[in-house]
């Protein structure tokens, strides 16, 4: 169970986070939702213990993860919003790297690798360099290096970035799956549809504070929304987003 607790974080002065406390346990997917500069990179940096809070916590079985770093690390699957790869690799050589460092058998380290590059459609591009790759193919990779050990914590940073349809499906699949395991899963993206579907609870942050915490159905039935995009229309959008967008279209015409 990963526990957070009044977690807050500041740089230089300015709060980028205020107060964060919330529970995710095994079987359930915690979404994170929120405009640019709302806080939700700075959550999944203190999440995955890449940064220290100014204040507060974040547990692990109760235990604080900067006690026992490199033990919460070695559970955690993490697919960070850049995707950062070593771009002179193949994709074979960069999981096969990612296995060794997780200290798995090499032989299970292969099998999972062909498993992974067929399910995504890259076997015919296993022996070309990241470089050559797409945007959504690199993306493959990295969801394939976070499952490669099997982790009990799984930290997705808008991990449908430059999927296709099909791939987002497969992903929308995979996150329910690992739910349904036990793993404990948190997932933050600007897709509001998308945490609709995956999605068991969602967190909206708007200037690094809650403004709203709860289950996707209990959240539309308290704002009276039809939908999560509306709820986060209404909590976490401060301009009129219809009158903006035809101002956009129309500089063009001025």
């Amino acid at each position: 169970m990963l526990t957070v607790q009044g977690l807050r974080k500041s740089y230089g002065g300015v709060q980028a986070l205020r107060e964060l406390s919330f529970t995710a346990t095994p079987g359930r997917v915690i979404g994170l939702l929120g405009p640019n500069g709302s806080g939700k990179s700075t959550t999944i940096n203190l999440l995955t213990g890449l940064m220290r809070p100014s204040a507060g916590t974040v547990c692990w079985q109760g235990v604080d993860i900067h006690q026992q770093l490199v033990a919460y690390q070695a559970l955690l699957g993490y697919v960070p919003e850049e995707p950062r790869l070593y771009a002179y690799l193949t994709a074979v050589e960069y999981l096969t790297l990612v296995g060794g460092l997780r200290d798995l058998d090499g032989t299970i380290v292969a099998r999972r690798v062909d498993r992974f590059l067929e399910l995504f459609g890259l076997e015919t591009d296993r022996y070309s360099p990241l470089s050559s790759f797409s945007k959504g193919m690199r993306q493959k990779v990295l969801i394939s290096a976070a499952l490669l050990h099997d982790p009990q914590v799984v930290i997705l940073d808008e991990p449908d970035s430059g999927l296709d349809v099909a791939s987002t499906l497969m992903l929308r699949s995979a996150v329910r799956t690992l739910a349904q395991a036990g793993k404990t899963v948190v997932y933050s993206s600007h897709v509001l549809d998308m945490v609709e579907k995956v999605c068991t609870d969602v967190i909206i942050l708007h200037h690094g504070t809650v403004v709203a915490q709860d289950s996707v159905a209990r959240l539309r039935e308290l704002s009276k929304a039809p939908s999560l995009e509306a709820v986060f229309a209404t909590l976490a959008v401060d301009d009129n987003v219809d009158a903006t967008g035809r101002s956009i279209a129309e500089v063009g015409t001025l």
